[in-house]
């Protein structure tokens, strides 16, 4: 066999016992370039989806600055460190450091696992609305993707578990879902949660639950977790919305050991390894205590901003917002004028406010709002998004 046609060989008949790899054209990730192109250019960022960020001194006590300045800048342990996955593990009852994989951000994990579970021609299901990395990833990895919509009505978004029964088949390797929920502030309730997951044990397939507003709970009481309902569950969450720290860029998967160990022989192809200073912040940011004051510091800074947004709410004409309950963004539905798309671009580009339209979500006439931020920039731009509906055009007019 010559040089040439070697190369030409598939990857099945590389590895025999491995399925070939069909590489499909990813889609843009139209929230996260959004994002990233305008919200370090605008003068209010109503964008952001996390819980304000604190300052490294707001984070440290007395005691930790030693400790820190004497860290070796040196390759961590690369699944992260046993202090730190000791620590996340006491958030899920019966697991210990061998279920949990420490990864650079929340994102991380749920690429890792979706690359680990997903193979061409698979089936997932992904809960609607949804944070967009995994049905877009899941497609690029050559699945079908199959949509079950939460249904809205006055007061909250619930989800229909017979729509769940009815798109699950015998060929669903995974079902998606992201409790709480973004972008809608919505959580599933534990009856919801239970059925979830026990469609997806009688059908054998994965659950892939996006946990990582669990614990910003306005009322304070925790969120349904789908962990220990099944026994292929996978949890991805970190500390970049709850507790204020997404340039610690940490997260985590949990899940059953054997697929951690999977998820870590992919991890070796991506970062290798967490930064050795955010390890270390993290199990500061972890220790009992101090978690507990980020959480309701967090509780409190939602609330707060929950208060203001619907207080304007309901004073603007055509405006509908189901009050969230938990997480650091929530949808407000607005009547008539331009698509979302357009009239975000027009909040920027004239009033110097970013927000994230809902075509980013497959939602259009909705806005997704931040209310993990700071009261006044929030109060502010919200009065120019006022103006900015009263003045949108509606078929070559404008709306007064």
């Amino acid at each position: 066999m010559d040089r040439r046609h070697r190369t030409m060989l598939t990857a099945s008949e590389r590895h025999p016992n491995h399925r070939a790899c069909v590489t499909m054209p990813i889609e843009p990730f139209a929230l996260e370039r959004w994002q990233s192109v305008h919200e370090h250019t605008v003068g209010i960022n109503l964008s952001e989806s996390g819980v304000h960020p604190l300052r490294l001194r707001d984070l440290l006590g007395p005691d930790d600055l030693e400790p820190l300045l004497e860290q070796r800048l040196g390759y961590s342990q690369t699944n992260g460190t046993i202090e730190l996955r000791d620590r996340i593990a006491t958030f899920y009852p019966g697991a210990t450091r061998t279920g949990i994989l420490v990864t650079n951000g929340g994102s991380e994990a749920n690429f890792i696992a979706c690359w680990q579970l997903i193979e061409p021609g698979d089936q997932v299901v992904s809960i609607q609305p949804n944070y967009m990395q995994t049905p877009g990833l899941a497609r690029a990895f050559g699945a079908d993707v199959r949509e079950v919509w939460l249904r809205a009505d006055a007061t909250r978004w619930s989800l229909d578990l017979d729509a769940v029964r009815e798109a699950v088949t015998d060929r669903t390797r995974l079902i998606v879902v992201c409790n709480p929920n973004n972008p809608t502030g919505s959580r599933l309730t534990e009856a919801e949660v239970t059925g979830l997951c026990d469609i997806a044990a009688r059908r054998g397939c994965w659950i892939l639950a996006d946990e990582i507003y669990r614990g910003a709970e306005l009322d304070g009481r925790d969120t349904p977790s789908a962990w220990g309902r099944h026994d292929r569950v996978l949890i991805t969450a970190g500390l970049s919305k709850v507790y204020g720290l997404p340039g610690l860029r940490v997260g985590w998967v949990a899940g059953p050991s054997d697929m951690i160990e999977h998820l870590w022989g992919r991890r070796d192809y991506t970062s290798i390894a967490p930064g050795a200073i955010s390890d270390r912040l993290a199990q500061a940011a972890l220790a009992p205590t101090r978690r507990d004051f980020l959480l309701q510091r967090a509780r409190r800074i939602l609330n707060q901003n929950q208060d203001t947004v619907a207080a304007w709410a309901s004073t603007q004409p055509g405006v509908h917002q189901i009050p969230p309950e938990a997480g650091g963004v929530t949808l407000v539905r607005y009547a008539g004028g331009q698509r979302s798309a357009a009239l975000a671009d027009a909040l920027r580009a004239e009033h110097d406010v970013l927000i994230v339209p809902g075509s980013h979500f497959d939602l259009d006439y909705y806005l997704r709002l931040g209310i993990g931020g700071e009261s006044a920039p929030l109060r502010e731009g919200l009065e120019r998004l006022t103006t900015a509906l009263t003045t949108t055009p509606v078929d070559g007019e404008t709306q007064r």
